[in-house]
């Protein structure tokens, strides 16, 4: 469905990202943030389902200015990888929210646009809600956000995370939830990478009732 498309960012860099197009008009963009893994398998499909759903899907490389068209599975190896360019991305953030700000452009073809991102991409959703003009974020086990939780979100924004999640603390999810009681934060009887149907920690119901959940707030806030 959809077709990989060059962004470019404000600083003139190019990157790449996947596009998926709805049939017939467009309710709204979602900018979709990938896991550490890259625009793989996985984060196409979101985008090609969020297509299905009538939104213009658009994920940016993220990583594309530290390694051109990374994208990788869920082995050990590929998860060292990817965090080594995850800490590469923390410590270059302004480019990573201008990448995110090109992908964002090209979203609001379509109107309003939301935001939706997993992993390190749930810790840059949670920035570009604070710092970028969208309508609505949805943000799946961010394990960054602590230090980036005394910014404010310019929007709507929920946040996601597994009970069972060894890598984020329920003590710092109690925080995130008590510095920002205006987001729903909902906790689920899951691991980490619980929306991923490709890892070995996705959790079906979880997956899905988040996905509902996520669903309706973008329903709400863009296509209104």
């Amino acid at each position: 469905m959809g077709q990989m498309i060059t962004l470019t960012a404000a600083d003139g860099f190019e990157l790449g990202a996947y596009r998926a197009d709805p049939e017939g008009a467009a309710k709204g963009g979602i900018v979709v943030i990938q896991e550490i893994f890259g625009v793989n398998e996985h984060i196409r499909d979101l985008c090609d389902r969020f297509a299905d759903l009538g939104y213009l899907a658009v994920a940016p490389a993220v990583y594309d200015r530290y390694q051109k068209d990374f994208q990788v599975g869920y082995t050990p190896d590929d998860i060292a990888t990817g965090r080594e360019l995850k800490e590469k991305g923390n410590a270059n953030f302004d480019d990573v929210m201008a990448d995110v700000e090109a992908a964002r452009k090209v979203a609001a073809e379509a109107g309003k646009v939301g935001i939706t991102g997993f992993c390190w991409g749930g810790v840059v959703t949670w920035a570009a809600a604070c710092r970028l003009d969208f309508q609505a974020a949805s943000c799946y086990y961010g394990g960054g956000i602590l230090p980036h939780v005394d910014e404010q979100p310019n929007c709507p924004t929920i946040l996601h995370f597994g009970e069972h999640d060894a890598g984020i603390p329920l003590a710092d999810v109690d925080r995130i939830a008590k510095a920002h009681p205006e987001c729903p934060v909902y906790i689920y009887d899951a691991d980490h990478g619980f929306h991923c149907d490709m890892r070995g920690s996705f959790k079906p119901h979880a997956a899905q009732v988040a996905s509902v959940r996520t669903f309706r707030l973008f329903d709400e806030h863009l296509s209104a």
